[in-house]
């Protein structure tokens, strides 16, 4: 019988829980392509980042299920990069992320705003470089087949997909807290994201969050078993750029990092202003999916707002760390620790202003 199965499941440890996150990701962050050894002279963290990018400056860039890389391609966008991209690594969970920056096979990342919380609590420096707001939500609360969960509310007493290093962790207890419910109240199976859809086809975790492509496609095979998702109005506000410490303290990769964010910015909204050639593109010819799903996934995707100030992302942050705290899941710190505000206004000012609030 599968440690899933069964009429309960045990509450996480906390320890354990965390110690599980670490490892999961281990053998593909160790595995990545190894990011270029420090190059340029120390930077300090108050100091104003470089003017200008020495030749032969390289990063090692994050593509999760290579989206980052064929979206600069099919814009153009990776023509206009200054630097070598020593390699574009598969990696995009947060715990693989940040196993992948310890060993040094990785220089920068796109990630929502849990994963560098959960760095911090572990005592990894990394520092925020770029963010773009979504207004929408990013994950839907799919169930089970033959399931009777209509609302958050009857999540009490069920046993629920959890991860805590990443996004959709963070999505179930705001979820959970806006319809007055305590992880206390539920039974939270620890799994990481990758893991969610077979226990849901299994029925050995009742409510999942999963990203919206991924619920369409499971709701097209399942729906007609009775799966269906939750509405709420619960957002994963932040998707943003990160980098370790120790590459923003090399003023060759901090110049090379500061050179990305605008083509970073601007690759999100050609995304946005070209979805039929991202839906075949991407979707149909990656993802394999349907290109009437690909259209369902768009017809849900947030338009970019990359805002010139970080003030309500610094706020969304410091109200994150605050309910894991409450949950046990961290210790509090000040959110404002985790952005280099140095950045804050290269991804705005590449962009049109509609696309800035």
């Amino acid at each position: 019988m599968s440690a899933l199965q069964g009429h309960s499941a045990p509450a996480p440890n906390r320890r354990v829980f965390l110690q599980t996150l670490l490892g999961a990701g281990a053998a593909l962050g160790l595995s990545a392509c190894t990011a270029a050894a420090a190059s340029g002279p120390a930077l300090s963290s108050s100091a104003p980042l470089p003017s200008s990018l020495p030749t032969g400056t390289s990063l090692s860039v994050a593509s999760a299920l290579g989206a980052q890389q064929l979206q600069l391609q099919l814009s153009g966008l990776i023509r206009q990069i200054p630097f070598t991209v020593s390699s574009w690594p598969n990696i995009a969970a947060g715990p693989d992320v940040i196993n992948a920056f310890r060993a040094h096979s990785l220089d920068l990342a796109n990630n929502a705003g849990i994963p560098p919380i959960q760095a911090h609590y572990q005592g990894y420096d990394a520092r925020i470089v770029a963010l773009d707001l979504t207004r929408k939500p990013s994950y839907l609360f799919a169930t089970k087949p033959h399931s009777d969960i209509r609302t958050v509310a009857q999540f009490a007493g069920r046993r629920l997909a959890f991860s805590q290093g990443q996004a959709q962790g963070v999505v179930l207890l705001r979820a959970l807290h806006a319809a007055g419910l305590k992880d206390s109240d539920v039974q939270l199976v620890p799994l990481t994201s990758d893991q969610f859809l077979t226990a849901l086809e299994a029925g050995q975790v009742d409510i999942a969050p999963l990203a919206i492509s991924q619920a369409l496609a499971y709701l097209n095979r399942y729906a007609a078993d009775g799966a269906h998702t939750i509405d709420t109005a619960v957002v994963d506000l932040l998707n943003l750029l990160w980098a370790p410490a120790e590459v923003l303290a090399d003023a060759d990769k901090a110049a090379a990092v500061a050179a990305f964010v605008p083509i970073w910015a601007k690759g999100l909204v050609w995304v946005y202003e070209n979805p039929s050639v991202w839906e075949q593109e991407y979707y149909v010819k990656t993802q394999n999916i349907s290109l009437a799903q690909a259209q369902q996934v768009t017809a849900l995707s947030n338009k970019p707002l990359l805002p010139p100030s970080w003030d309500e992302a610094i706020a969304w942050e410091q109200q994150t760390i605050d309910l894991l705290a409450q949950g046990g899941y961290v210790k509090s710190f000040r959110a404002e620790t985790l952005f280099d505000r140095r950045f804050e206004h290269l991804a705005a000012a590449a962009v049109p202003v509609e696309y800035r609030s």
